[in-house]
């Protein structure tokens, strides 16, 4: 399945299965989570709290017991990708998503995200509004942004204000500045 798959949420004979993972990378532990659609989740800052809160969505969304397997095939190339990514060997995931936890206006902007602003570039709030016909909508695409279930993958951290401010980011403004320097985008830190 290609990165467009619908991830509609459990089929007709029953939920969804989700098995998940936490990571190590160098912005801090990932909770990556997969279904047989795809990649559906990744959390930052996995620690016990957070992975509780991303487990307890993923539970909510599909009805079903997300399975921490470590080992799993689903979640064997997103974690070669996130590693080869964190090392400077990749720059398209071209991971199969699931898009089960986000829906309308917000994916349609994580749509237009994934597929329009690619690595090593920024935009504006305002300029992804208007690229999904919604040019007065920059503070629903902050909204949308905030919500990302995918973050990295979806490159939120590529979103930024109009007067060049880094602007807000789901997992802190350090992760955000760690991302675009590691893009190219800002300056790596001395120290």
């Amino acid at each position: 399945m290609d990165s467009h798959g619908t991830g509609e949420g459990p089929s007709a004979t029953g939920p969804a299965s989700v098995e998940w993972a936490v990571v190590d990378s160098p912005i801090g532990p990932l909770l990556l989570a997969a279904t047989a659609t795809g990649l559906v989740n990744v959390a930052f800052h996995a620690r016990p709290a957070v992975r509780d809160t991303a487990l307890g969505r993923l539970r909510a969304r599909f009805g079903t017991e997300p399975v921490e397997a470590p080992a799993s095939a689903r979640l064997a190339e997103p974690v070669r990708a996130f590693a080869a990514y964190f090392a400077g060997d990749r720059q398209e995931f071209g991971l199969a998503l699931d898009w089960a936890l986000t829906a309308g206006f917000h994916r349609e902007v994580l749509r237009e995200l994934a597929t329009g602003v690619p690595y090593g570039t920024v935009v504006g709030y305002g300029e992804l509004a208007a690229r999904v016909g919604r040019p007065e909508g920059a503070q629903a695409v902050g909204a949308a942004m905030g919500a990302n279930p995918l973050p990295v993958v979806v490159p939120c951290h590529r979103v930024v204000e109009s007067d060049g401010g880094l602007g807000g980011f789901g997992g802190g403004t350090e992760t955000k500045r760690h991302l675009l320097a590691l893009e190219g985008v800002l300056p790596q830190p001395l120290f």
